[in-house]
């Protein structure tokens, strides 16, 4: 089931930053096209090209009916979404950027209860934001709150909030439960990030060995 959810995570996340990514070029790729149509017109315009200029002005007219004015509103939203869930997926596998040295440092005892607190600190915070989450989303809803562009219900949107947050808080959880069995804390590997130079990379190793 853990396996099945981690998947759908990873699925998720991939699928919003591809839709993000396509429906950026789209909307460049156009507003580019209906400049370059512009720019041919009033060169054959200048240049009493009067063909040139018809077909100029077809293209123009074909292409600025495709409105995209909604293209940035939804890679807005798009983004919201692989922000919450991608927040989630950094908790599971130990991407988020920490303060450690002072865990790191201590030992025993001392170093299992600050990391369980700090921890627990996470539960709680997304636990917290799911709730408030929830709730705002059930007013919103019930508001009947469109989008500008999209024209779209807006709770479903800000849904984005209650579940990426707890999600966020059952990895908080996940991760809590595994340190206090095994004592490992889940760490991403820079040894496998391009673009660090090996003394980089053996020092990130050291800051987690």
């Amino acid at each position: 089931m853990l396996r099945l959810l981690d998947r759908l995570e990873e699925v998720l996340i991939a699928t919003l930053i591809a839709a993000a990514t396509v429906l950026i070029f789209l909307a460049v790729t156009h507003r580019f096209a209906i400049g370059f149509a512009a720019d041919l017109v009033a060169y054959a315009r200048t240049n009493d090209m009067p063909g040139l200029m018809e077909q100029a002005r077809s293209v123009f007219k074909a292409v600025n009916a495709l409105k995209m004015t909604w293209a940035q509103e939804a890679c807005i939203y798009l983004f919201v979404w692989m922000a919450k869930f991608g927040a989630a997926y950094g908790v599971r596998t130990g991407i988020h950027v920490g303060v450690d040295i002072l865990a790191e440092r201590l030992e025993g005892t001392a170093r299992k209860t600050i990391t369980t607190i700090a921890m627990s600190g996470g539960v709680i915070f997304t636990a917290i934001i799911a709730v408030i989450g929830t709730d705002f989303v059930w007013h919103v809803r019930a508001g009947g709150q469109t989008s500008p562009d999209l024209e779209m219900p807006m709770w479903i949107i800000y849904l984005a909030v209650p579940l990426g947050s707890a999600l966020m808080c059952f990895r908080f959880i996940q991760a809590l439960v595994k340190f206090l069995r095994t004592g490992e804390i889940a760490h991403h590997d820079h040894g496998a990030v391009d673009g660090l130079d090996d003394e980089a990379k053996d020092l990130a190793k050291g800051g987690h060995a």
